[in-house]
This record gives C-alpha cells, sequence and structure tokens, in this order.
C-alpha cells in the first residue's frame, strides 16, 4: 500500500524514449536534495522494472521528472494504476506530458498532453491559487524563464489550474487567453499534481522553483493542502 498521508519515500522516475531533456540530472540532483533536507528518501530510476506492486509498496509518490515517449511495460503501467487506486501520489515535471500518449488512463492522471512550445524564452506565470502549498511562497505574477508549453486541449475543467502564463508577455503562445500551465487534481483514488516548468539546468538550483516542487509532491502525498 501507499504510504498516503506523509511524505517519507518517494520514486523518481526519468527514463526517455523521446526526447532527453539535458537537465534530467539537475532535476534528480534537485529532487534527492529536497529529500535529504526535509526527511524522505528518494530513490531516482530510468529501469521500467522498478515499476511493480512489491517496489511500489510504501511509496508516497511516484514522480516522472521530463520522461518522454513509451516508458512503461504492460505490467508497470498495471502496477501504477493499482498504486494511484491505493491512494497513491503522482508528481509530473515538464515533459512527463510528452509520456505514453496511446495509454487513456495516464492522459487522465497527468491532465493534458504536449502538443508544441515556442523557443525558450522570459514570460510571467500568473498564479492563480496561492493557498495551494505548490504556489503559497510565489508572487502572484513570477517572471521566469522556460518553454512555455502548449497542450492539445485546455485541461479546465477537469483540473484545479494553479497557474497560468500570461501569452502577452512571450512570442508563439498557441493556447490563447487561458493557458494553464500548472494543475492538480484528484484521479483514480489518488492525487496528481503537474509543472509544466523546469526545462532549463537552472530551474532546478532557483530556490522558488525548488520550493514549487516541494510543495507539489507534499500535496501528491496528501502530506499538504
Amino acid at each position: 500500500m501507499p504510504q498516503t498521508g506523509s511524505l517519507s519515500n518517494v520514486l523518481v522516475y526519468t527514463r526517455t524514449t523521446g526526447y532527453s531533456h539535458d537537465s534530467i540530472p539537475a532535476g534528480r540532483a534537485a529532487l534527492c536534495e529536497l529529500g535529504a533536507e526535509h526527511g524522505f528518501a528518494v530513490e531516482a530510476s530510468e529501469n521500467p522494472s522498478v515499476f511493480t506492486d512489491a517496489s511500489l509498496a510504501g511509496r508516497s509518490a511516484v514522480v516522472f521528472l521530463s520522461t518522454s515517449g513509451d516508458v512503461l511495460t504492460p505490467g508497470g503501467r498495471a502496477a501504477l494504476r493499482r498504486f494511484i487506486s491505493a491512494g497513491g501520489g503522482f508528481m509530473g515535471i515538464h515533459s512527463a506530458a510528452c509520456t505514453e500518449y496511446d495509454w487513456p488512463y495516464f492522459g487522465g492522471l497527468l491532465g493534458a498532453r504536449f502538443a508544441g512550445h515556442p523557443a525558450f524564452q522570459p514570460g510571467t506565470v500568473i498564479v492563480e491559487d496561492r493557498t495551494h502549498p505548490a504556489m503559497a511562497h510565489l508572487p502572484q505574477r513570477w517572471e521566469w524563464n522556460d518553454e512555455w508549453y502548449d497542450f492539445r486541449a485546455n485541461p479546465r475543467p477537469g483540473v484545479h489550474v494553479l497557474a497560468t502564463v500570461d501569452e502577452a508577455d512571450y512570442e508563439g503562445g498557441g493556447m490563447g487567453v487561458d493557458h494553464p500551465l500548472v494543475w492538480s487534481k484528484e484521479f483514480g483514488g489518488g492525487r496528481s499534481f503537474y509543472t509544466a516548468l523546469g526545462h532549463a539546468d537552472a530551474a532546478y538550483t532557483d530556490p522558488a522553483f525548488r520550493g514549487h516542487l516541494l510543495g507539489g509532491l507534499r500535496w501528491a502525498a496528501g502530506a499538504a493542502g
């Protein structure tokens, strides 16, 4: 059974079979450092064999860190689904939205599918819910540099949108006035948190972004909010 209601043991999964972000090692290091600082264990893996009932037992949450393509076996898909249905937490970071396109369950868990992005550039994140632990430390308008992901469909109202991006502040946005970037949702017995941010190495040494990840992880694990 997942370790629901606490943040004690996290699996960080980084397998890619599509595009592989250079920032994955920085993201993995950041999550391991957050675990050391805040008292939870982190196991990082890119091996699909880690998705079994036995391996997932006792985990607080599973993080898909900039995964891409098909990254799970049929057995791994089933184990992840059972983990979520038993109350497990899920966090997707950046290109997790480019993962398992042909598995409808994963699309539902994540909330949206990646469609494309313009060049890496500055922009403004608009925080919609500053009561959420992933957002409470951030200003209402957060200046940030990233790949501003477009999605195949707006995830609203099927998710609780925590932040959007102001398309007027950068070039190449494709979703219009309402462009969600960060959201949370209850799904299939568990909790899911997704942030589209996190393309560059520099994100993972930024205190505001690390606080964003920690708050999202705590929420997904049921340890906050």
